[in-house]
């Protein structure tokens, strides 16, 4: 894999300095029992773009972080690592193409609105965030669509906190979250882009009230880089890393399911809830077991990501094969 110095990738004269990052967030580093991943977007469309296989980075990170490790006892994969290689398709198709892209990004200021079927609507300023919720470190797994998954240590706030402050309405059933939609930025939104931007995802209200539903400003107890979604973004470590939009906008709670991006484009690869379930392989390859960055070989896909314990509930009775 070619690699991007960590000074290129994370333009910090954009950010908050760290001291005032920490400040603002009060964050609580210490490690956490239960941790989680996250990602994105980036999973291949049939017939269309993308690469139709999983492309990989040959070479293993260097230097795994020393002690952060997730509950299961596996290391987190390097910040460089993580920074460099993953999908944002509003930047390139190719995922060690992401950092040089992002580095100008503008991610300050910026504003999150929250609305739709709520009592109390608000729009917040992403520091807003970062002081009203504490912040803490979670080590999740992400395990792409594609096969591959790394170990991340985000930094961020339960969802359900942020939700229980609009007061969600006894009709709401659903949250839809919206991505940037900013041409000027993000050079694969332009006029003949293959995408029906911006990006959307969605979540039942009762997954996005999961305490492991995190929303994440930061990562290695830096603000998150724009690589990654800066300034904020999901991480729903059950689910497939598309799941997990970077570069929020706009969350509506509503009745209805809502419409989501690659669920939209191809239904038939990417259903609305994409658990990670290794027991349904994807139209175009199995999802039996997955590549961890890092290490030669492969491992056995776990059912939910690992984390069944905390989520299987949510779908007793559903078939995993039809809702997939």
């Amino acid at each position: 894999m070619q690699k991007i110095r960590s000074s290129e990738i994370t333009p910090e004269h954009v950010y908050l300095s760290r001291r005032r990052f920490m400040r603002l967030g009060g964050l609580a580093l210490g490690s956490a029992a239960l941790t989680a991943c996250g990602g994105q977007l980036g999973e291949t469309l049939a017939g269309r773009t993308a690469p139709a296989a999983p492309a990989e980075p040959a070479a293993a990170p260097t230097g795994v972080a020393e002690i952060k490790r997730d509950e299961l006892g596996d290391p987190a994969n390097t910040f460089e690592t993580i920074s460099t290689y993953n999908n944002y398709y509003e930047f390139t198709e190719d995922k060690e193409g992401v950092a040089r892209l992002a580095t100008n990004f503008k991610s300050e200021p910026w504003t999150v609105t929250v609305g739709g079927l709520v009592s109390n609507p608000r729009t917040y300023d992403i520091d807003d965030l970062r002081r009203k919720f504490d912040q803490e470190e979670r080590i999740y797994r992400l395990r792409c669509v594609e096969g591959w998954s790394m170990v991340v240590p985000w930094i961020g706030f339960p969802l359900h906190k942020l939700l229980k402050e609009v007061q969600p309405k006894a009709e709401a059933k659903y949250v839809r979250f919206e991505s940037l939609l900013d041409p000027k930025q993000y050079p694969n939104q332009g006029p003949f882009s293959l995408y029906p931007w911006p990006y959307t995802e969605g979540l039942r209200l009762d997954e996005a009230m999961n305490d492991l539903t995190l929303m994440v400003t930061g990562l290695y107890g830096k603000p998150l880089p724009n690589s990654n979604g800066a300034p904020l973004r999901l991480a729903v470590p059950w689910k497939y890393g598309f799941k997990s939009i970077k570069a929020i906008v706009k969350i509506e709670l509503t009745a209805d399911q809502p419409k989501t991006l690659w669920n939209t484009l191809a239904p038939h690869e990417y259903g609305f809830y994409s658990n990670v379930n290794p027991q349904r392989p994807h139209p175009r390859w199995s999802q039996a077991t997955e590549r961890r960055i890092g290490e030669p070989g492969r491992r056995p896909t776990l059912m939910f990501n690992g984390y069944a314990e905390q989520v299987a509930g949510l779908y007793a009775g559903m078939d995993l094969q039809a809702n997939y």
